[in-house]
């Protein structure tokens, strides 16, 4: 019998040579492309360069309101030259920041290092020591933090999870006159339209769009423990509280009067609440697309040359919807983890929040794959109108509800023999094959008005829709 080799990566090359270096999560190599958007906003990098844009700014806002006696108005070209740090922090600038901070051990600091080395032996030298000015590192980071999620949100998730939901509207629309069987519980129910279904869920994601676009980013700019105390002692004479206002304003933040030394990150729990929520609705119609399509209601494109199963020619997978299910429950418990652990923090400050947030890309970036891989599932997607209306022209007995309720309204309209419809329909229909010479047959034996009658004689599982395609054409507004 041959002897088992046991399984010793060890013994094999080490992948963690191989250059470039391979990503050790998804969204850095297999999905990379779906993410992609985010990294100018929430990556390492963007960190940097957003802490460069505070320091920047604060030194500029520091000369313009004469805040500190023997600043300057600055002139044109020194602005432009501040400007210019954060806006060329290209490969070589990250290179030379993390060799500063190997010497720092301390990001922040190092981006301080960084500026005062670029007015070096310019006309700003003199003003160095206006980096950093009366600032904690959290002054900083609070605001790059909100710069930088306010960017991703709108700049990259919003314009994605709003074509996703544009997306669903059209096919709501299309399909707002398509008469479906519903199923509560699972079992045959009261027929809607396909449109109906997925316009309900376009509705309820576009509330969660909108909860989004009135998010408030906070930010605050008020020393190591929100006292104003390096500040007041530096420069008693400055109206400190206003020039943080105005600064924090300026950046197009809503400003925090009250913290401690950190942003008490309530605004991101807020947010990723709402973005929490509209995964898990996204959730809801990525699972309730995946049965419309093992009933047969959905017929799915084949990307030419693509394997649905390694040993089931025929089968084309709801891979798409799959995939965007796992990434939805990974997304969404890191942003119930951010949620919960940014808004606690021991006494003035402790720093559980600095690792934490280097996780808001990653939440986003399985949000943002999970939303590209709906949309790619369903522009697969043609309704097959045959399989839904197969399905409906076999469940006659959904039609006891509209039956028993017309007799209801006839015995209170004082018609004799409508006594107990409920029960009489229930007999006829719980537990029998039912078709439509029964349902007719039944009909025919009840003594109500002719029009009425005629109404419910007439009446198909395709039929019995209510006012559902008008409910899409109405109310649907994404």
């Amino acid at each position: 019998m041959r002897a088992v080799t046991s399984w010793n990566p060890a013994a094999y090359a080490s992948l963690a040579d191989v250059q470039p270096a391979i990503a050790i999560t998804p969204l850095d190599g297999r999905y990379r492309a779906a993410a992609a958007p985010l990294i100018d906003h929430l990556s390492e990098p963007a960190l940097n360069r957003a802490r460069l844009f505070v320091e920047v700014e604060w030194f500029i806002h520091l000369c313009e309101t004469q805040a500190v006696p023997g600043t300057r108005a600055l002139t044109a070209e020194e602005t432009a030259l501040l400007r210019d740090i954060p806006a060329t922090f290209d490969a070589a600038g990250i290179a030379e920041h993390a060799e500063i901070e190997k010497v720092t051990v301390h990001d922040v600091k190092a981006v301080e290092y960084y500026i005062k080395r670029r007015i070096e032996g310019t006309s700003l030298e003199a003003l160095s020591e206006l980096v950093h000015f009366a600032c904690t590192s959290e002054d900083i980071n609070n605001l790059s933090y909100a710069l930088m999620v306010k960017g991703a949100v709108e700049q990259a998730w919003l314009p994605a999870a709003t074509s996703l939901v544009s997306d669903i509207a059209t096919l709501a629309e299309a399909s707002a006159g398509q008469p479906m069987l519903s199923r509560t519980h699972g079992q045959t129910a009261t027929p809607t339209t396909l449109g109906k279904e997925l316009g309900v869920l376009a509705h309820r994601l576009n509330r969660q769009l909108n909860r989004v676009r009135q998010q408030e980013y906070l930010g605050k700019i008020n020393g190591a423990t929100g006292t104003y105390g390096a500040h007041t002692a530096a420069v008693p004479g400055t109206d400190w509280v206003e020039v943080s206002r105005t600064f924090v304003e300026g950046l197009g933040l809503t400003w925090n009067p009250l913290t401690t030394q950190i942003e008490s990150h309530d605004w991101q729990a807020e947010l990723y609440a709402d973005v929490a929520r509209f995964g898990r609705i996204l959730h809801n119609l990525a699972t309730d697309v995946w049965t419309y399509i093992s009933l047969g209601y959905f017929a799915q494109a084949a990307a030419k040359g693509s394997i649905g199963s390694s040993a089931m020619p025929h089968k084309i997978n709801p891979i798409r919807f799959e995939n965007a299910e796992a990434n939805l429950e990974i997304s969404a418990a890191l942003f119930d983890t951010l949620g919960s652990t940014l808004v606690t923090s021991r006494l003035q400050r402790d720093l559980t929040d600095s690792s934490s947030q280097r996780n808001i890309g990653a939440a986003f970036g399985h949000s943002m794959l999970a939303i590209d891989n709906v949309r790619r599932g369903l522009s697969t997607l043609s309704v097959n109108a045959a399989a839904l209306d197969a399905d409906l022209d076999s469940s006659w007995e959904v039609l006891a509800e509209p039956i028993q309720s017309a007799m209801r309204a006839a015995a209170i309209a004082g018609v004799p023999g409508m006594e107990n419809p409920y029960e009489r329909l229930k007999d006829l229909t719980r537990g029998q094959v039912i078709d439509q010479d029964a349902i007719r047959a039944f009909v025919g034996d009840l003594e109500l008005p002719e029009d009425t009658k005629d109404r419910l004689a007439n009446l198909t599982p395709g039929t019995y829709v209510g006012l559902a395609e008008q409910l899409v054409e109405r109310y649907l507004k994404v």
